[in-house]
């Protein structure tokens, strides 16, 4: 694939945008905006494909880690983060990595992104084996980090995934569940951190919260494990008690703090 066969590089639908009016441009940002849950609807099986993967490699005692650049990395590093707080779950299970390390979620740095070799070197820091998944998240489909990434993954047993926004991408074609959104050109020719970036948020979501959910993080529709660690959160475990279990308020805050969690003051309540 040529750089100009890429989507992702193709022209804006829209021309003169510094000659727009505010309220032009963002109608028309939100104009393109609304094509993009459409473009992830017809990627829905190769997700499902995914989770259910994802699901039976979690219960051998798998882990799901993502690599990616710039935007693209530090999404993955969003969804990770968001794991332990929301379900419970330890830090370990779900891992973000971005080119350049930590410092590149904050700043870029150069040509971190262009190293085939790097994520691979990064994934070793983790004990990585065979029941592990690695995602690749590249809007372009050709970012050499996440392809190198890929490539070694593979080549040592792990189930590989890759989301980006160029079907027909390398990233599309070497990966073992390849999830391509096609989301069009982005309102600003190139700048995918638009309806690229919103797609990969929206299908990361997915992923980890059907994950999350599958393997019994959640019941009913309510978070039976998230850390209690503010006040809205501990104002929020009491309330799911208080409809659980049919108590008063005052009651269910207090068997939330003694028990720790939803879900154990649940048990110990229905037991």
């Amino acid at each position: 694939m040529s750089e100009y066969d890429k989507i992702t590089e193709q022209s804006s639908l829209h021309n003169n945008l510094e000659k727009m009016s505010s309220e032009d441009l963002l109608k028309k940002i939100n104009l393109e905006d609304k094509k993009v849950a459409e473009a992830v609807t017809e990627v829905i099986p190769k997700i499902t494909e995914l989770v259910d993967a994802l699901v039976e490699r979690f219960q051998k005692g798998g882990r799901l880690f993502y690599i990616g650049a710039g935007t693209s990395g530090r999404l993955g590093i969003l969804d990770a983060s968001e794991i332990p707080p929301t379900f419970g779950m330890s830090h370990e299970k779900v891992i973000g990595i971005i080119a350049g390390g930590d410092g590149a979620i904050r700043k870029a740095v150069e040509f971190a992104e262009d190293n085939t070799l790097q994520a691979w070197k990064d994934l070793q820091e983790f004990d990585i084996d065979e029941n592990d998944t690695l995602i690749g998240i590249a809007a372009s489909g050709t970012t050499p980090y996440v392809l190198g990434g890929i490539k070694d993954a593979k080549a040592n047993g792990l189930l590989t995934a890759g989301i980006t926004n160029n079907p027909g991408s390398p990233l599309a074609t070497q990966t073992d569940i390849p999830i391509a959104i096609n989301v069009g050109p982005e309102f600003v020719t190139g700048s995918t951190r638009m309806k690229s970036g919103t797609s990969q948020k929206l299908v990361l979501n997915m992923i980890s919260t059907a994950l999350m959910i599958r393997i019994g993080r959640v019941k009913g529709n309510k978070m039976i494990d998230m850390q209690l660690s503010n006040n809205k959160l501990v104002d929020r475990g009491t309330r799911y008690l208080v409809d659980a279990l049919d108590m008063n308020y005052d009651e269910a805050e207090i068997a939330l703090k003694k028990y720790g969690s939803v879900r154990d003051a649940i048990k110990a309540y229905q037991n």
